[in-house]
């Protein structure tokens, strides 16, 4: 194959072409995307001093015609540069800058996993372009190098012109090329000719030990540390050669390290031991080794996390018990408070928490936002009720297991101290098997949360009940009733969350379990029921709620009665402003119905509040509303006193006999008819 072209998808302009395919024989086009996406922008090289042709930004704001282009510089392909057009003189308005979008914005220079040396170009369109790094203006010596071409190597350093000290522009020498690319009889004969560089760094403060640990280079590592090597100069992020060592899993590497002086105990700009790193990656073989070498197994890093805590956090059981055998402290905590034990729960690591729990763990040590293990297990899932993938069904199955185990452990005193129940956080993400779960266990369903966790809500919501409902989840709903859930302890009901959302279901089920049917809300004070407020557009629940006791004559109360009425005041403060009296202040009926919202269901609305009152008179804004519509004439002729003597006697039959009577009159020994007479269900044909 003569050439071959190479480029990214989205790219513009001339393909680049060059003879040497091989360059890229091992590397896949997933490949050349991931590193070009990953590494283009944030390349270390240029990130110090090695970005070519980016102009200072002041020339990037400069108008398109007089800032100068980049060249693309491709082996054994050299553009010519683009003539430059003569500067034009500002205009007192100049027009917006036009970008050329085939410029070049940015060069990134980066070594793929292959060892090959490349550069990305990134352009204003946003596409990448990759290919070979150009060889022209390279070191011989470091040419020699990269083919691994030994004596060639032995005969540059001879040559007095040769430096093995000067370095390039990302500060590397010649020996960290050759320590880079596995060339151990390269550093043999450069650390013979100059033995002096063997601790020089580069600009991001690698030693060539540094480069030949990261690379698993074995025979390079051996030599550099027989030559003198130090191993525990750091790079610019604190991590020693162990720590990389670690972090690649090679046991032999990490114990020549240790064997040539290396600190075991020395620490990242992290706090990040090597220890914590073998935990991580659950190599028990090299945890041993540090641990006889005398690395410390509860040291904290910069956040107070142990290694115990790592190997808990990231699942690693067979690390986790080596780090008990040796004395880790079981039920540290990070700075945030959290044990082993709880980050265990949070990830969902079924086996960790088993094995934490058979250990003694301490399921009552909570973190500093007071929540313990059980909190997190029974919160931890899909947040969604109906996500039945298997990923999300799986991972509620290893929660649910969790909080069984948990349960046994876990103090319920505790648990009330802390200030919220599981059943709480159970119930706001819709984890209905860990709810039942709880239930079943025996925590209060009306367990209600601490004043100071109140009032992170904006509606000082409470009970878990409160959570069940504005989810509109019914399944859970049903659960905590059923539990003996007391539907009127939030400071907003929840029966009127339901009336809101218009969900018939929620609405049958709190009523039918003790809701209150003339709920108001607290900081919203109105002279009739809120309930009424909520649904005067769904007039199948105004009837439910005034079949259920209701107060419908609390709508036809109004302190003006029959005289003409003020205007509509919009705001509160207008409305303290008419009057100050605590009476006026209230949001009375005929205000609320005369609103755009609900001004033209108001007919409809004032005949279903008159089948449950006697003998009353619409104020004057009420009677306006059913004079403005023809069609409510027989409305306002069904509000005109006096009221027909059988409605008198049902209405106060009904008030007589109260509510709870009510509910439980079709087992009363009274003729049917005079039950569907109650229920305003007369016109009805008898079955």
């Amino acid at each position: 194959m003569a050439s071959a072209s190479v480029s990214m998808p989205g790219a513009t302009g001339t393909s680049m072409e060059f003879a040497d395919y091989s360059l890229y024989s091992n590397l896949s086009d997933d490949e050349l995307l991931q590193l070009a996406i990953q590494r283009s922008l944030t390349d270390a090289h240029s990130s110090v001093s090695g970005t070519e042709n980016t102009e200072p930004i002041a020339a990037l704001n400069r108008p398109a015609s007089s800032r100068p282009v980049p060249p693309l510089r491709f082996p054994q392909q050299h553009q010519q540069q683009q003539q430059q057009p003569a500067p034009i003189a500002c205009p007192a308005n100049p027009p917006r800058e036009i970008i050329n979008p085939e410029a070049v914005f940015s060069e990134s220079h980066f070594i793929t996993g292959y060892g090959k040396r490349m550069v990305a170009y990134r352009r204003y369109d946003g596409s990448i372009q990759v290919t070979p790094e150009p060889e022209e203006g390279m070191e011989p010596i470091v040419k020699a190098i990269w083919d691994g071409d030994v004596e060639t190597v032995r005969l540059l350093v001879k040559k007095p012109e040769c430096s093995l000290l000067t370095p390039n522009k990302y500060g590397w020498i010649p020996l960290h090329e050759a320590a880079y690319y596995g060339q151990d009889q390269c550093i043999k004969i450069l650390l013979r000719a100059q033995p002096g560089m063997i601790n020089q760094r580069t600009l991001k403060e690698q030693t060539a030990l540094m480069l030949a640990v990261a690379r698993n280079h074995l025979a390079c590592v051996e030599i550099l540390l027989e030559k003198g090597a130090d191993p525990d100069i750091a790079n610019k992020d604190k991590e020693t050669p162990l720590y990389r060592a670690c972090e690649k899993e090679n046991p032999a590497m990490v114990v020549m390290l240790l064997n040539y002086g290396a600190s075991v105990n020395k620490s990242c700009i992290q706090g990040w031991t090597a220890l914590h790193e073998a935990v991580c990656r659950n190599n028990v073989e090299i945890c041993e080794i540090l641990v006889k070498a005398g690395a410390k197994v509860s040291t904290p890093n910069m956040y107070g996390i142990t290694p115990i805590f790592v190997a808990a956090q990231s699942g690693k059981v067979d690390a986790l018990r080596f780090l008990l055998k040796n004395g880790a402290d079981l039920n540290s905590q990070a700075a945030d408070g959290a044990t082993a034990l709880y980050e265990a729960c949070k990830n969902g690591h079924e086996d960790i928490v088993e094995f934490l729990l058979s250990q003694n763990a301490d399921a009552n040590k909570p973190g500093k936002t007071g929540l313990l293990p059980i909190h997190i297990a029974a919160q931890r899932g899909n947040d969604g009720k109906h996500l039945l993938t298997y990923g999300c069904t799986h991972k509620n199955v290893r929660a649910t297991k969790i909080v069984s185990m948990l349960i046994p452990a876990t103090s319920k005193a505790r648990v009330r101290r802390s200030g919220i129940s599981p059943l709480h956080l159970a119930a706001e993400r819709n984890r209905d098997d860990v709810l039942e779960l709880l239930i079943e266990a025996g925590f209060d369903v009306n367990a209600t949360f601490s004043e100071d966790r109140t009032k992170m809500y904006e509606d000082r919501r409470s009970t878990a009940l409160y959570f069940a409902v504005i989810n509109n989840n019914i399944e859970a709903t049903t659960m905590l009733l059923e539990a003996g859930a007391n539907p009127n302890l939030d400071t907003f009901n929840p029966l009127l969350v339901a009336l809101r959302q218009g969900c018939i279901k929620t609405v049958t089920l709190l009523v039918e379990h003790g809701a209150n049917v003339n709920a108001y809300i607290p900081t919203h004070p109105t002279t009739f029921p809120a309930t009424v407020m909520f649904c005067m557009k769904h007039l199948t629940l105004l009837k439910y709620l005034m079949d259920n006791g209701c107060n419908a004559l609390s709508c036809f109360k109004c302190v003006y009665g029959s005289n003409p009425h003020p205007p509509i005041k919009t705001t509160h403060n207008q409305r303290h402003n008419r009057d100050e009296s605590t009476e006026k202040t209230c949001i009375q009926f005929c205000e609320m119905i005369s609103t755009d919202n609900y001004s033209h269901w108001a007919g409809p609305i004032i005949d279903v509040l008159l089948d449950y009152v006697g003998n009353v008179k619409p104020c004057a804004r009420l009677t306006e509303h059913l004079d403005s519509y023809p069609d409510w004439d027989c409305i306002k002729e069904k509000a005109t006193p006096p009221r027909p003597l059988m409605q008198l006697c049902r209405f106060k039959i009904r008030e007589l006999l109260g509510i709870n009577r009510l509910k439980k009159i079709n087992k009363l020994p009274v003729p049917p008819r005079l039950i569907k007479f109650l229920n305003h269900q007369e016109r009805e044909q008898d079955l």
